[in-house]
């Protein structure tokens, strides 16, 4: 006599069918990352899952690899402002940059006083006269170059801050990272099959395009290199590599997905952050498109 549902204890695991367990002993579950990554790359190659996905759950591994030095933008590149000078002074960098915060330092940047978030100098426009900075600063949060990101990642969300001052092991300022920055990790700049291990490899051959050959290029690669690679004459007089030669192109950061031509050449952004490019697909074009594209 069957049991009763009653009967069957709610922590009972669900029966097992003949097919399942026979799978099982075919592909067991996987022991370690590498053989999880392993099953994941099969599943993109089948068309289980796409490459956002892949890339983003790479990037989830990889910030758990990651401490705040890897990322860290560094000391001689942070846009600050000094409270020590008017703020007519200092204005004009606010206005520019166009971040939401700045780190507040006093005479030197080893002596940082608080984080200045750029919405709170609309106060500075309604009453000029009673702003004090000082008032306006939040607390800044400061972190050793050593910090994992996945903890920081927790501390960012727990405690809602959104920016942290690295320090070495001097207690001097290195650097800063966003809470903008770790996330870029996993859903922006992120080292998945499009990674490159030796130089060698900074231009990979890949499944031919709708108009021609193709191959994924590191932006770092040097332009005399690609030229020879790919049998292209771009110019290297104003800058060195591919990436420089397509910020250069569109006078500004590229975006992941921009497409644009240059001569022969169609470029798409595969992989870019808030600050350089990172991997390029390019496309050589047929000589037909090539004349559509000067006239």
């Amino acid at each position: 006599m069957p049991e009763h549902p009653s009967d069957i204890r709610p922590d009972a695991k669900p029966h097992r069918s003949l097919l399942e367990r026979l799978t099982a002993l075919i592909s067991p579950e996987p022991e370690n990352r590498a053989e999880l990554l392993d099953i994941l790359h099969d599943a993109h190659e089948r068309n289980l899952l796409d490459a956002d996905a892949l890339s983003m759950i790479e990037g989830v591994f990889q910030v758990s690899d990651l401490s705040a030095r890897d990322i860290m933008v560094p000391r001689s590149q942070m846009d600050v402002i000094d409270i020590s000078k008017p703020i007519e002074q200092w204005l004009p960098i606010v206005l520019e940059t166009a971040h939401s915060r700045f780190p507040a330092i006093e005479g030197n940047r080893d002596k940082v006083v608080g984080i200045l978030l750029a919405k709170d100098l609309l106060r500075y426009y309604a009453d000029q006269d009673s702003f004090d900075v000082r008032d306006m600063l939040r607390p800044a949060v400061f972190i050793p170059e050593s910090k994992r990101l996945n903890v920081l990642l927790r501390d960012f969300r727990a405690n809602h801050n959104h920016m942290a001052i690295v320090v070495d092991e001097y207690s001097g300022v290195a650097g800063l990272i966003t809470i903008e920055d770790v996330l870029e990790q996993i859903v922006g700049d992120i080292e998945d099959e499009y990674d490159f291990d030796e130089e060698e490899d900074n231009i990979i051959s890949v499944k031919e395009g709708q108009f021609g050959p193709r191959w994924r290029v590191r932006a770092l690669t040097e332009i005399s290199q690609f030229n020879e690679a790919i049998g292209a004459s771009l110019s290297d007089e104003d800058v060195d590599t591919i990436g420089g030669l397509v910020a250069n192109h569109l006078g500004r950061v590229p975006h992941k997905g921009e497409q644009f031509t240059l001569g022969a050449l169609r470029f798409e952004v595969l992989r870019a952050d808030a600050r350089q490019a990172h991997v390029l697909l390019v496309e050589k074009l047929p000589p037909a498109d090539e004349e559509a594209v000067h006239d």
